[in-house]
């Protein structure tokens, strides 16, 4: 038992070390755009609407980052754990070369269809132009997004997570000071408005983009540029990221419809949901982001030391981590929910909904802290399938179709999508588990890590 808790409390140990500049970093992002919707909401309510429906647009350049990312993640950490140097700088070399590329339509697609991605969902005139521009704008950064959330995930898996979080520290810093200069106006600089905002997201994007660049060149990280024009890690690379992005889109998809379910309970409830959903990411989100990071991290180095028992002892001793720590959170959402909706909403009506929404958030946290660490470390495994499947099996399943069923067609009213998200995570939660605990995912990178190695023979 003794050696047991040692092994446990030695994982804990390595997690916090890893998890604690990623926690930073996502909180600084999340500042980030809560800066951004406050200075939009100084203009007009049509510039907020207009900045809303363009960022549902604009998460699909971080999806497609994320997805490569998992896909960087997995190598560099597996290549990192078997001392495979070379091959892992071309692993990373790629995966930043290939983020670039993926971006370049979307620099196109912004320019030419950015009005028209804003009309079709039935805006206002003065919505399209504002939130077109915008779009247009974010749009043409796309590559150095990409570029830029490929990079930090390539050097985290090598183990250094404080580079990425300084280099995104200054990137998001920078957005929160030129989108107050730009949109606001200060001194001898005009306000620019939504413009200003969408060009401070822009160039902050652009300066990440690059120091990232930098720091993988540079004698700061362990990493380097090695060029290849070996197939093997490109194939491997869009393998394991592919089912990332689209499970990354399967959330944004869901998004639509459920809205709509939720507007057929009044504007109010819709309000209620957002705010809650707000406080659960702005709490939480650094957490359990940062937990499946590490365990990404932690499973695919052990795995490219050849030792798969140790990768899955240190994938449940995370989860049990994120169930302790994202439960007392989540204790905490039940017991100040009230208190914290009062902050987002002096409507009486949308207080009560909101409290309610976020003690289903607080239930719903006990099960996030076993989803996130064990998607991580299939994702450091190279399997990003089964993270996939949880997804959009729970997410069209409960979110969806039992939400809608249980609230609409049986008369439940919101009690139904209350049980709908709740069971959306415990399946979510069981999938990955099962997937871990019975699936091939250790054979899987025993074969990614052969295949390359034979590759660079």
């Amino acid at each position: 038992m003794s050696s047991l808790r040692r092994r446990l409390f030695a994982v804990w140990r390595e997690t916090f070390s890893l998890s604690w500049p990623v926690a930073i970093q996502e909180t600084l992002s999340t500042l980030m755009r809560t800066v951004d919707i406050i200075i939009t909401g100084l203009f007009s309510p049509a510039a907020v609407a207009a900045v809303g429906i363009a960022d549902l647009y604009a998460q699909i350049p971080m999806r497609i980052g994320s997805g490569l990312g998992a896909g960087a993640i997995a190598l560099s950490s597996q290549d990192t754990g078997r001392g495979a140097e070379l091959t892992r700088d071309k692993a990373v070399t790629q995966a930043v070369a290939l983020g670039f590329a993926t971006g370049l339509p979307l620099v196109l697609l912004g320019y030419l269809f950015g009005d028209l991605a804003i009309a079709i969902l039935g805006s206002a005139p003065d919505v399209v132009q504002i939130g077109g521009l915008y779009l247009m704008i974010v749009f043409a950064a796309s590559p150095m997004r990409i570029v830029a959330l490929t990079g930090s995930r390539a050097l985290q898996g090598t183990g250094d997570t404080v580079t990425p979080m300084y280099i995104n520290g200054v990137s998001n810093a920078s957005n929160i000071l030129l989108s107050v200069v730009l949109g606001l106006g200060f001194w001898v600089v005009p306000q620019f408005g939504v413009v200003g905002v969408a060009l401070a997201t822009a160039i902050s994007r652009t300066g990440e983009a690059l120091l990232m660049v930098l720091a993988i060149a540079s004698d700061r990280t362990t990493v380097g540029y090695a060029w290849s024009t070996d197939s093997t890690i490109a194939t491997q690379l869009v393998a394991v990221s592919v089912p990332n992005i689209a499970e990354g889109m399967t959330t944004s998809i869901v998004s639509y419809p459920f809205n709509a379910l939720l507007l057929t309970f009044g504007t109010e409830v819709n309000a209620a949901y957002h705010i809650a959903r707000r406080i659960y990411h702005q709490t939480t989100g650094p957490l359990y982001r940062s937990y499946s990071v590490a365990s990404s991290i932690i499973v695919g180095q052990q795995l490219g030391e050849g030792d798969p028992e140790r990768a899955r002892f240190s994938g449940l001793s995370i989860a049990a981590f994120g169930v302790l720590t994202l439960g007392a959170a989540g204790l905490g959402l039940i017991g100040f929910a009230e208190y914290l909706a009062t902050l987002f909403s002096n409507d009486p009506t949308t207080i009560e909904y909101a409290t309610d929404f976020t003690r289903v958030f607080g239930v719903m946290l006990f099960f996030v802290g076993i989803f996130f660490p064990i998607a991580g470390a299939l994702r450091g495994a190279g399997d990003t399938r089964t993270p996939f499947y949880a997804r959009l099996t729970g997410s069209f399943g409960f979110m969806l179709g039992f939400s809608y069923i249980t609230s609409i067609v049986l008369g439940y009213g919101l009690y139904g999508v209350y049980a709908g998200m709740a069971l959306t995570y415990v399946w979510w939660a069981l999938v990955v588990s099962v997937g871990f605990l019975w699936g091939g995912w250790a054979d899987k990178a025993e074969a990614m890590i052969a295949e390359r190695a034979s590759s660079s023979d």
